[in-house]
């Protein structure tokens, strides 16, 4: 067990020394070294989320370029999770803002005898995020505060903690309770 301990931190000394190579160098190459030892979990992330390969495949892409640009501004602790994280809601966009935009084909629409044919297009996920949204808001204000800060804005505890002036421990508190509030409030209003 302490190997694994042992090189999960040599892992995370890795990655904090690319992270601090890209910072002050630019280094596109430390950048891409480090994204792809994860790149396959980013992969997976999408392909559960978009239900697509190709989809996914670009989505993957497209979260590189993200991390170009955020791992400049953000500071990041634990650099797989931050991705996890980040890349989970680079799907929940892009899910979303399909939903917005569904197309139809003229062969789906109609039939041979040029009947219309109501279609029952599958509104689940605009539902699902519907339902998680009414959620956050009805969470006490320093947990939502706090998840919407860590969950959704991608800050680390202690952005969190300078943004509110919450303290640290409270900080971690409210993500926890409200992490949890939110997975029973979701579960609750699921299917209304």
């Amino acid at each position: 067990m302490k190997f694994i301990k042992n090189n999960t931190r040599i892992q995370e000394q890795d990655d904090a020394a690319l992270i601090a190579r890209y910072k002050i160098s630019g280094d596109l190459g430390a950048l891409g070294q480090l994204y792809n030892k994860y790149m396959h979990l980013v992969f997976g992330v999408c392909l559960n989320y978009l239900k697509d390969e190709e989809q996914s495949k670009d989505a993957v892409m497209q979260i590189f370029e993200e991390l170009v640009v955020k791992l400049k501004i953000h500071e990041v602790q634990n650099f797989k999770s931050w991705l996890h994280v980040l890349s989970r809601n680079y799907c929940l966009m892009a899910i979303r803002k399909n939903s917005k935009h569904t197309t139809v084909s003229m062969d789906e629409t109609f039939v041979e005898n040029t009947e219309f044919v109501h279609l029952d297009i599958d509104d689940t996920k605009e539902e699902q995020l519907t339902v998680m949204e009414r959620c956050i808001e009805k969470l006490p204000e320093e947990q939502r505060i706090s998840v919407q800060l860590f969950y959704l804005e991608e800050k680390c505890y202690k952005e969190v903690a300078d943004l509110t002036g919450y303290d640290m421990l409270k900080v971690k508190s409210y993500i926890q309770n409200g992490k949890r509030n939110l997975k029973i409030c979701i579960e609750k209003n699921s299917g209304e």
